[in-house]
């Protein structure tokens, strides 16, 4: 049995029994996924011990090495995607979310159900101007330690492109160094996978046993919908990157479904990493001065299913209110989520602490992000799902392309 089928026979199973679990009066079962708890954790600790130190050598190596002529071109066409497929995502759920929604049949008096929002939407948002002026950070090994990667990645990239103009020598040391740690993190990464399978069982399996059941109709229907929609957004991109990126639709949904798993389980794409790094060398064949740049940027910036659920938690929100949305303020959310989708942290449930803004700003109850955080839950699996596969299928598109191969 391969790898990818075990890794989902796991998610599976695990989510079964979580489900039995919380719905059943067995204390084995819940003491069994107590247990289990810590080392799930352990398994996703794993995973991000190996994220700083393979992002930064994999940058310096794809930038800096003399093979990589066209970094540029590269970063420039990836950003291209990754406008296309947010402004996609945006549109789609504009035409779509409203409608399924009216489906539900959305009771105005489910209001009472809404959390106290002084404990629950309070969020220190950092002004634009702020969050522009620490792209560039004063300390880039507190950058790290923080997690903080899009700064990081503007320093790495500075880093790679100053040591192309030092002496020749010199640089090929650099490159060599680099390569080696990208070498050495993904044999890591390799019996980190080894071990995926009981990894996502155990990390499953407390969240299914430990999440309730019991939502009222409306939020279990919001929730139907935006999981369907990004589902659908997800298997839009199978043919879209057949098409683009020159692979069958069987391949490339083999080469994600490891990195898939993994985001779903653990609801970061920065989790995901390794596993899309590993599948883009070893069984997409994807160029390393593509994959090794674009991926890591991909999980910074491209933020694909964020739209999708933001969107559609929105306008479940203004029917809950009772407020009713012109096609105007439809396509300003959209607009105002998908280019807010750019500045929102890659953490689990991120994009809900950027919405403040928006819904002050269009007359929407803030009130309502609170009840969006106790859902988000299940749709911020789904979301980096997709975000996941949208970083596969950018990378793959332009490792397959002339840029690519050039």
């Amino acid at each position: 049995m391969s790898k990818t089928i075990q890794v989902l026979l796991a998610l599976i199973i695990g989510l079964t029994i979580g489900v039995v679990t919380s719905i059943s009066e067995a204390s084995f079962l819940k003491s069994f996924a107590e247990i289990g708890t810590p080392i799930g954790k352990l398994w996703v600790n794993s995973i991000r011990m190996t994220v700083i130190p393979l992002v930064v050598s994999l940058l310096v190596s794809g930038i800096a090495s003399p093979s990589s002529r066209n970094v540029g071109r590269v970063g420039l066409k990836a950003f291209i995607w990754f406008v296309i497929l947010v402004t996609g995502s945006s549109l789609f759920t504009a035409v779509a979310a409203p409608s399924l929604l009216n489906l539900g049949s959305i009771d105005v008096d489910m209001t009472n159900l809404l959390p106290d929002s002084e404990v629950t939407t309070q969020v220190d948002l950092p002004l634009f101007r702020d969050w522009i002026v620490e792209l560039i950070p004063s300390n880039p090994i507190a950058a790290a330690s923080e997690g903080a990667m899009l700064p990081l990645i503007i320093f790495t990239m500075f880093f790679a492109m100053a040591i192309t103009k030092i002496e020749n020598n010199h640089r090929m040391n650099l490159v060599g160094f680099f390569d080696a740690i990208s070498k050495a993190m993904l044999v890591i990464v390799g019996w980190i996978l080894y071990v995926a399978p009981v990894g996502v069982f155990f990390l499953v399996l407390p969240l299914a046993a430990n999440s309730g059941i019991d939502l009222v109709f409306a939020m279990g229907w919001f929730l139907i919908v935006a999981c369907g929609l990004i589902t659908l957004s997800i298997l839009a991109l199978y043919p879209l990157t057949s098409f683009f990126g020159k692979v069958s639709i069987t391949e490339f949904a083999r080469a994600c479904a490891p990195a898939q798993a993994i985001g779903f389980s653990t609801r970061s794409s920065l989790a995901s990493l390794p596993a899309m790094v590993e599948a883009s060398d070893n069984y997409l064949k994807l160029p390393a001065s593509v994959s090794g740049i674009v991926l890591p940027i991909a999980v910074a910036l491209l933020k694909f299913a964020s739209p999708i659920a933001r969107g559609t938690g929105t306008f479940f929100i203004a029917s809950i209110y009772g407020i009713d949305l012109g096609f105007i303020e439809i396509m300003t959310i959209m607009a105002a989520i998908g280019a807010l989708s750019f500045y929102s942290p890659g953490v689990p449930s991120g994009g809900l602490f950027i919405m403040t803004p928006v819904y002050i700003s269009l007359g929407l109850p803030v009130e309502g992000i609170g009840l969006l955080i106790a859902l988000d839950l299940i749709p911020d699996m789904f979301i980096t799902t997709a975000n996941v596969t949208a970083d596969m299928s950018v990378a793959t598109i332009l490792g397959n392309s002339d840029i690519g191969k050039n």
